[in-house]
C-alpha cells in the first residue's frame, strides 16, 4: 500500500465523471491513503482495483463493498473508509476517519454529508466545498471536533463511514442477500451492534454528495426495495423502508399481505 494504512473503498457502476471528481477531491487529502475502486459490471472504469460481475436481480452493492474491503485488508489496510461514488471528500475526511478509528477502533464511524445543488457551469470548486457545508437534516451532524456515540442504527447510511479492520472482521461485512437498492446499510448497522460494537458520528469527516436526479419515492427501484425489505424482515423481524413501501402502496405498486410481507402488485 506504499506506506498507506488507510484504504478508501468506492463502488462504481457508471458515474465515471462523479468518480473522476471524487478522485480529484481525495487527491487533496491531508494524509495518505489507497483508493480501492470496485467496478461492478463496468469494464470501462479506469484503474479499478477489483471487478465484480453483474447479478441477475440488480447491482450487487453489498457484495462489491465486501470484495473491496477484502482487497484492502489483503494489502494491509488497518482502517477502511467507505465512500459512495457520488461523494466528494473534504481534505481532512480521510485523516479524521483514520484518527477516530485509531482512538476508538470498536466503533463504526459515520460523517456528515451535504447534498450539493446541481453542478455550476464551472464545476464544483473543490477548494471551496466548506462554504457549501449544510449536512442533511435527517442525520446527526456534529460540528468538526465533536463526536457522537451510541448512534441510532436506523440512521446509519453507507454514503460515508469508516471502521477498523478489527471491527470489519467482527461484523463479517455486508449481508450479500441484499441485491439492488435499499436495506443493506441498515442491516449492516444492526450487525454492528449485534457484534458488540458501537455506532458513532464524527464531525470532522465531512463529505459532499454530488447532485444527480432522483425519484421520490424511488419507483424505479420498487422491485429491489420489496425484495430487500423481505430479506430484512426475515433477518430482524421488522420491516424497513416503510415510508417508501407505503408510498408505493398509495400508487398501487405494492401490497402488504396478512403475514406482514410486502409484495409487488399483480
Amino acid at each position: 500500500m506504499s506506506g498507506a494504512r488507510t484504504a478508501v473503498v468506492t463502488v462504481v457502476h457508471g458515474r465515471r465523471e462523479h468518480l473522476a471528481r471524487q478522485r480529484a477531491s481525495l487527491a487533496r487529502s491531508t494524509t495518505s491513503y489507497e483508493h480501492v475502486v470496485v467496478a461492478v459490471d463496468d469494464p470501462e472504469v479506469a484503474d479499478s482495483s477489483v471487478t465484480v460481475p453483474p447479478h441477475p436481480l440488480g447491482l450487487p452493492v453489498a457484495t462489491a463493498r465486501n470484495r473491496g474491503a477484502a482487497h484492502a485488508l489483503d494489502r494491509g489496510a488497518t482502517t477502511l473508509v467507505f465512500l459512495d461514488v457520488d461523494c466528494l471528500a473534504a481534505p481532512d475526511l480521510v485523516e479524521a476517519y483514520a484518527d477516530v478509528v485509531a482512538e476508538e477502533p470498536r466503533t463504526v464511524w459515520s460523517g456528515p454529508v451535504t447534498y450539493l445543488d446541481p453542478r455550476p457551469p464551472g464545476g464544483y470548486d473543490l477548494a471551496a466545498l466548506g462554504a457549501l457545508d449544510a449536512p442533511h437534516p435527517a442525520r446527526p451532524a456534529p460540528a468538526p471536533g465533536e463526536r457522537l456515540a451510541d448512534a441510532d442504527p436506523d440512521l446509519f447510511w453507507s454514503l460515508s463511514f469508516a471502521c477498523s479492520a478489527e471491527a470489519w472482521r467482527a461484523t463479517g461485512g455486508f449481508c450479500e442477500d441484499y441485491v439492488g437498492y435499499g436495506g443493506e446499510d441498515t442491516d449492516f448497522a444492526r450487525v454492528v451492534l449485534a457484534a458488540g460494537l458501537d455506532l458513532g458520528w464524527v464531525g470532522a469527516a465531512r463529505a459532499y454528495h454530488q447532485w444527480h436526479p432522483v425519484s421520490r419515492p424511488p419507483v424505479e427501484h420498487v422491485a429491489d426495495i420489496v425484495r430487500n425489505a423481505e430479506v430484512y424482515r426475515r433477518r430482524w423481524g421488522v420491516v424497513p423502508m416503510r415510508g417508501w413501501l407505503e408510498a408505493f402502496e398509495e400508487r398501487g405498486l405494492v401490497r402488504c399481505d396478512d403475514d406482514g410481507r410486502w409484495l409487488l402488485s399483480a
